[in-house]
């Protein structure tokens, strides 16, 4: 895929409408690629020019804060703000709700002031707009999906009802989990839990909410954050139920379904 970077489109002397931050997890993990690619197609399909930083763009600093290491956090946010002020940066969207919060909610505080939208809410704006078109014979019509709240996403900034649209747009069967919206259930993930060991317990949470997923007996789990699609696609497969249930990011799942 030919994207853009900054440097890229500053050289040529235009300017994006947007830039996509993509994050760590969507630079490097293999799996959350995917979910990069799946937005940058919707991107490209619906004709927004946007850009990405590309080598300049750093970690946000969330996981560093989340475990106590302020001073790599405000390194690391300044090293990003001095580089997004210097392109006069004024929009930016993410398909991470961690890299999310932290954009829109701390880097003000260090001079980072930006309209910050998450990729779900872009993708409502786009097929409200008709900027993309949902074919009629999308192969999830008829299907059940069930949606798996991101924290950040969710009780963090109060952003339930964009991916319910988005997901509702494709004609299916939406079934909630026992525990949703303000009162769902953690993935296990946050916190920077991600990156190191539980503590001790009689049982992890990343099980738990997958036991809750598969009640439903939804054909598919949607998810809208590459540490919970990692965190409930671990929990669904160690309940040997892989088979009948896939763990999709909401991006992948319109990138298969626009005209």
């Amino acid at each position: 895929m030919k994207v853009s970077t900054m440097a890229e489109m500053m050289a040529a002397g235009t300017k994006p409408e947007v830039l996509f931050w993509v994050g760590c997890a969507g630079s490097f993990d293999q799996r959350a690629q995917k979910i990069t690619k799946a937005f940058a197609t919707i991107l490209d399909k619906a004709g927004v020019v946007y850009a990405i930083l590309g080598k300049e763009e750093a970690c946000t600093g969330d996981p560093a804060r989340r475990a106590g290491n302020e001073f790599m956090f405000q390194m690391m946010a300044y090293q990003n703000i001095q580089v997004m002020n210097a392109y006069e940066i004024k929009k930016i969207v993410t398909t991470c709700p961690h890299c999310f919060n932290t954009l829109k909610n701390e880097y003000p505080a260090l001079g980072g002031n930006y309209d910050v939208i998450h990729h779900t809410q872009f993708l409502q704006e786009l097929i409200e707009s008709g900027k993309i078109k949902i074919s009629d014979s999308n192969e999830w019509k008829g299907k059940t999906i069930t949606y798996h709240d991101s924290c950040y996403l969710g009780r963090a900034n109060d952003i339930y009802e964009a991916p319910r649209k988005v997901l509702e747009s494709l004609d299916i069967e939406l079934k909630e989990m026992r525990r949703c919206k303000s009162k769902g259930l953690c993935c296990g993930a946050g916190g920077a839990q991600m990156f190191k060991e539980e503590e001790k317990g009689t049982t992890r949470i990343n099980m738990d909410r997958a036991d809750e997923a598969i009640e439903t007996k939804a054909n598919f789990v949607a998810s809208a954050c590459p540490f919970c699609n990692t965190m409930m696609t671990d929990g669904i497969k160690n309940r040997d139920e892989e088979v009948k249930t896939e763990v999709l990011d909401i991006a992948e799942i319109i990138a298969k379904a626009i005209q």
